[in-house]
């Protein structure tokens, strides 16, 4: 079955210079890259190994000038795009891009939640472009983490949507980190965001072999750390940051998964897990 309902099937990096984030990337991430452009549209695949990561397009210029920022966007596989876009709205979310193909390659739509956090609806044409990588495998996203207004009312949400349930939930002294599960295995978590944080949005952990050397090639390349690295109980360690043209992402250390929020508050106080 290509399109396993309510897993992350697909990203994509949204950016206002592509070459750049290309460089980017490619230096700090180790991806390789494929040209997979038509005559209407540029587009560009990054690999590690012989799999496939993710995809990258150019902001539009109207988004631009809507104000649009450099993003990382995850895209859910369900069975019926149509079907589970005309929910949405139903649900308090909005349909920003409707119900819309790529010839021979999916049917895609992109959506924002009540709390305004974006997502993408996805369902191959036929065989998927990529396979539901390892949690685990080096280059590729291995934790999805929704920073939210509320966490209750976010779940409640994608629970209805995508039939995920919840898994374990970690307490701090900022409250609950909820794990959520899709096919009987946990795959991200959602937390009632930080006042510091100014907007609800999914987080994307990429695994790496050693998050410290990956530090280095962050800044030596041009981005920023705003948070760690952070050493979790666990024994993996997590690092937040953002590539030169602004989108925000992160990296942990290859390990079987566990619940891996970390943020600051306003007054700087750690929030781990």
């Amino acid at each position: 079955m290509f399109n396993l309902h309510g897993r992350f099937v697909w990203y994509e990096l949204i950016t206002t210079e592509p070459d750049a984030a290309q460089k980017f990337y490619s230096n700090v991430m180790g991806w390789g890259v494929l040209d997979a452009s038509v005559p209407s549209r540029a587009y560009t695949l990054f690999t590690a190994g012989s799999d496939l990561v993710s995809g990258m397009v150019d902001l539009p210029e109207d988004g631009k000038r809507l104000g649009g920022k450099p993003a990382w966007i995850g895209y859910i596989g369900v069975q019926d795009v149509d079907a589970t876009a005309s929910r949405i709205s139903g649900l308090g979310g909005t349909v920003h891009v409707p119900p819309t193909d790529v010839t021979n390659v999916s049917r895609f739509s992109i959506f924002a939640d009540p709390q305004t956090a974006r997502l993408g609806l996805l369902r191959w044409a036929r065989s998927p472009l990529q396979k539901t990588a390892d949690l685990d495998a080096i280059g590729q996203v291995g934790w999805h983490e929704l920073l939210a207004t509320d966490w209750h009312s976010a779940f409640a949400f994608y629970s209805e949507l995508f039939g995920w349930q919840q898994a374990d939930a970690r307490t701090g002294e900022m409250g609950t980190y909820q794990l959520f599960s899709s096919g009987g295995q946990a795959i991200g978590g959602i937390v009632t965001k930080a006042s510091v944080v100014p907007a609800p949005f999914w987080l994307y952990y990429f695994n790496v072999d050693d998050v410290d050397a990956t530090r280095r090639r962050v800044e030596d390349a041009g981005g920023q750390i705003f948070n760690g690295p952070v050493k979790l109980p666990n024994g993996s360690r997590i690092l937040q940051c953002m590539d030169p043209q602004g989108g925000i992402f992160a990296l942990r250390g290859k390990r079987a998964h566990e619940s891996i929020g970390y943020f600051k508050d306003a007054a700087g106080r750690k929030w781990s897990w």
